[in-house]
């Protein structure tokens, strides 16, 4: 069987899901929402952020990650998450939730002002560890979705794949993504060398996401 570049991540081990059960039962607790620089909290833990298209399903992902129902809110309306949004995860690191990039229902100057909060965050983070780039598996990787990993490229910020909506597809349509991202991907430096398959609403993929952030140093 041919090694295929950027596989699938591998099953966790018995100790590393419970780490990350561990790391998500306790508590997860909303800090911030950020609307420029200045308002950071302290770079005081490692951090992680989502970043994805508007309506990729970040909030949905987060929200099943942490088992809470409506710790991130989510919307049918692309571009509502407005804010960068930082949750406490049991004192030991920082959830973020980016904003939306991409097609958002908001006016041009307000949709320019995330997008220069987005970069500032991305290139300026000294304890951001990794990026998780959250692509739609129905639709695969974007012109949009380019930009930003050129942007952590840049940043050097290594960001890992997190494909969303995996049961909204067949068999044959999930492996057509996979090879289109895989090869969208092979440009990208910054790109850790796994993808990660997930669905917030089966729960696919989210103990091992849960058990990568708990082994993560």
């Amino acid at each position: 069987m041919t090694n295929l570049p950027f596989p699938e991540a591998a099953h966790p081990t018995p100790e590393d899901l419970e780490a990350g059960r561990k790391l998500f039962a306790g508590p997860v607790d909303f800090v911030k929402g950020v609307v420029a620089m200045p308002g950071l909290p302290p770079a005081d833990r490692l951090e992680i952020c989502f970043a994805g298209r508007s309506n990729v399903g970040k909030s949905s992902l987060i929200n099943a990650l942490t088992g809470r129902k409506s710790l991130a809110r989510t919307s049918n309306t692309p571009g509502r998450t407005q804010e960068i949004n930082f949750f406490d995860v049991g004192g030991q690191l920082y959830l973020v939730d980016l904003p939306g990039y991409g097609f958002a229902e908001a006016p041009v100057a307000v949709v320019r002002q995330w997008q220069a909060l987005l970069k500032s965050y991305l290139s300026g983070r000294a304890t951001l560890r990794r990026a998780f780039v959250l692509i739609d598996m129905r639709h695969g990787i974007k012109k949009v979705d380019e930009e930003i990993l050129d942007l952590l490229n840049k940043s050097a910020v290594t960001f890992q794949v997190v494909l969303t909506k995996a049961d909204k597809i067949g068999a044959a349509e999930r492996e057509r993504t996979l090879a289109q991202v895989r090869t969208a991907l092979a440009k990208h430096p910054a790109a850790y060398p796994e993808l990660l398959v997930t669905s917030s609403e089966k729960g696919e993929g989210v103990p091992t996401l849960r058990a990568i952030l708990a082994t993560m140093q």
